[in-house]
């Protein structure tokens, strides 16, 4: 395709106002560009294909492990009303802005946004740093999943019984005191450390496993988008298979439905708490995938024509929905699994109660008045006779007799890889024919990991092949090398060190940005002018003013809120240690404070190095056209004296229109707001 003209060069063109708008970034027609189309760049064989790219990039594992846990943690199914407020009023209109952006200029979010002004290239290069980032550690979760899957082949399951120790001939004393679940994840997969300064050998296994993750990844991209989209066939569908076999599953066990009730009972009351909208505002970010240039990315190989409104409501509803359908999954899930623990519970009390009455006296035990309850028979007992009579005589029988409560073990919430390692690995262990229902679970957190990786991926290569295309390739091979951070003992504490903050606080510094340059710098009436002219209608005026206004102060907001609970609550992870087995959270250490302020500054530093470096540059070729014209000037004067007046007022006459002014628009014509901006971004 020919390049669309970018800006010119003094970028005068860039700081039009709102009231001198007109169409730049389409300057041509759809019917010509299509004509004039660049060969050498890929493109999408089918409308299908691309949509499961961008389903399969947005829908990923915080689609599974992450938002149920914020709908469990944060009133259900108020949560939900409120995460959809917010994804209608922020999610969506960005989501649609970065699309348009990439159909319309077709490059990666390095060319969009130096296409947009040369001064703002730095977005795009923030947005291939974190996207490195999050490439580094989202392949080592990828690392686990085919560990575990590769231990699914096994029955019974490795996780389903504590080991014995060979030395004492008894159960390993670390695992009897958690769950065999915690003690195959914590000993066997990852053999953590107790603390992040304790870093440990490598772990050989993981490493091999990171291995083929990296190799996985490199054979999908190594065609680009046309080896990458067509297994997202696969990789994008499949897990929606398998979180259907799952919720038919969940749905017959016993305990499902206390599940759902539990996940949709709304409490409205969380909408006065901050936190909650800025934990609702953070998930909207991250399950559309904004920032990354991923999405940006796949755009930008769609034809210049394509609907690309019709697609950010469409991704949006599909993920919204993903997510709905991975938190009844996950809600039966856990409802079977507290409705478990809770009849656990119920049978070793009443085993202790019928101790208690084989020692002393029946009569002394059970006064008259009381319900008559079979402690002989646990199974016998359901978990609701059993509550009514602990309320009404739990206290007569002394402390070793406890309640059963099926809402406590609800309220214990889990997320991330405890959700996905240790809760859901434990239920697995519970169903018949246990290692089919593993494989499938961790062959579609393989698939759902796999597929926003891709996305990830193409965010980093993207740009890079459109820019330096030697540098595109090597990014495979160094993104294994320095993921062998990630595989040493202490491995996991450095993924939570960059899942909570190496991508978070960049990444709504980029978002803040594109707004920025997109509704302030170019102008929200451009850039609808540029939409109407690729789709040949104009979307709804409200995005202007959702642009301007409302996603940039919901962005800054966000900013704001993220970096006030950074510093008023201070940087923790959660620790295992070995000896007491349970968690601990423990605070970073210096050097890894250190590192964490690194990762956030390296991320955003692009965007003010190249501004800066921009305004430079331009400054140098400006002295250097003052000295031209004066030397000129000098000449002029120096042949004027050789020449008649007549020649002068002749030469005169045709020098006195200068070049710049007969081609550029005055700013004494732009409007006082837009001449604002002009002083700050010259």
């Amino acid at each position: 395709m020919t390049e669309k003209p970018p800006l010119d060069s003094n970028e005068d063109r860039a700081w039009l106002g709102e009231g001198q708008s007109e169409t730049q970034l389409t300057s041509i027609t759809p019917d010509l560009r299509a004509e004039t189309s660049d060969e050498d760049r890929p493109a999408w064989d089918s409308k299908i294909q691309y949509v499961l790219a961008q389903v399969g990039f947005s829908v990923g594992l915080g689609n599974v492990w992450r938002f149920p846990y914020l709908c469990h943690q944060n009133g259900g199914g108020a949560f939900m009303l409120l995460y959809v407020f917010l994804l209608l009023i922020v999610g969506v209109p960005l989501f649609f802005m970065e699309l348009a952006a990439g159909q319309s200029i077709r490059q990666g979010s390095i060319g969009v946004w130096k296409h947009i002004s040369p001064k703002l290239a730095g977005i795009g290069y923030s947005s291939c740093m974190v996207c490195f980032y999050v490439a580094l550690y989202y392949n080592v979760i990828i690392a686990w999943s085919l560990f575990y899957m590769g231990n699914s082949f096994q029955y019974p399951l490795p996780w389903e019984q504590c080991p014995i120790d060979v030395t004492t001939n008894d159960t390993v004393k670390e695992c009897a005191s958690s769950s065999p679940t915690s003690y195959f994840w914590f000993r066997k997969a990852l053999n953590i450390t107790n603390s992040i300064q304790e870093s440990g050998e490598f772990n050989p296994i993981m490493t091999g496993c990171l291995l083929a993750a990296w190799a996985i990844v490199s054979l999908a991209m190594i065609k680009g988008i046309k080896s990458s989209a067509k297994v997202m066939y696969f990789s994008s569908v499949f897990p929606y298979v398998v979180l259907f076999i799952f919720l038919i599953r969940g749905l017959m066990l016993d305990g499902a439905m206390d599940g759902i009730t539990y996940m949709f009972y709304p409490k409205l009351e969380i909408w006065g708490n901050v936190q909650v909208w800025r934990q609702a505002a953070t998930q909207v970010f991250f399950a559309l995938g904004l920032g990354y240039g991923s999405v940006i990315a796949y755009s930008s190989y769609n034809p210049v024509n394509n609907n690309c409104h019709r697609d950010a409501l469409m991704v949006s509803c599909i993920n919204f929905m993903t997510s709905v359908l991975a938190s009844l999954v996950v809600f039966v899930v856990l409802g079977f699994r507290a409705k478990n623990i809770a009849l656990r519970c119920v049978a070793e009390n009443l085993g202790t109660l019928n101790l208690m009455m084989s020692i002393e006296s029946k009569q002394h035990l059970v006064a008259p008045g009381w319900p008559w309850i079979n402690t002989t028979d646990p199974s016998s007992v359901s978990l609701d006779v059993y509550r009514e009579w602990y309320a009404h005589h739990g206290t007569m029988v002394g402390p070793n007799i406890t309640d059963c409560s099926l809402e406590k073990e609800m309220n214990k919430g889990v997320e991330g890889t405890g959700l996905a390692f240790i809760a859901f690995t434990e239920v697995m262990a519970l169903f018949p024919a246990s290692p089919f229902w593993s494989t499938l679970f961790f062959l579609m957190l393989l698939n759902l990991g796999l597929s926003t990786m891709f996305g990830t991926m193409q965010g980093i290569l993207t740009p890079l092949m459109d820019n330096f295309s030697l540098l595109g390739l090597a990014s495979c091979a160094l993104g294994f090398l320095m993921g062998l951070l990630f595989t040493q003992r202490s491995g996991n504490y450095f993924v939570t060190m960059f899942d909570d903050y190496s991508a978070t606080l960049p990444l709504v510094i980029v978002v803040i940005f594109e707004t920025i340059s997109v509704a302030w710098v170019y102008g929200t009436d451009r850039f609808l002018d540029d939409i109407e002219v690729m789709l040949n209608w104009r979307p709804p005026v409200v995005y202007k003013y959702l642009w301007k206004y409302v996603c940039l102060l919901a962005m800054v907001s966000l900013l704001a809120a993220s970096l006030l609970r950074m510093v008023f609550k201070g940087p923790t992870y959660t620790a295992w240690n070995q000896s007491t087995a349970s968690e601990m959270t423990l605070e970073y250490p210096g050097w890894a404070l250190a590192m964490i302020v690194m990762l956030i500054v390296f991320a955003s530093l692009p965007v003010p190095i190249l501004y800066i470096h921009s305004m430079w540059k331009n400054r140098r070729l400006h002295d250097d056209h003052s000295e031209e014209a004066a030397s000129q000037e000098v000449h002029r004067e120096l042949y004027t004296k050789c020449s008649s007046t007549e020649q002068l007022d002749s030469n005169s006459h045709h020098q006195v229109p200068s070049e710049e002014d007969g081609n550029h628009p005055r700013i004494t014509f732009l409007p006082i707001g837009i001449g604002f901006i002009m002083s700050i971004f010259s």
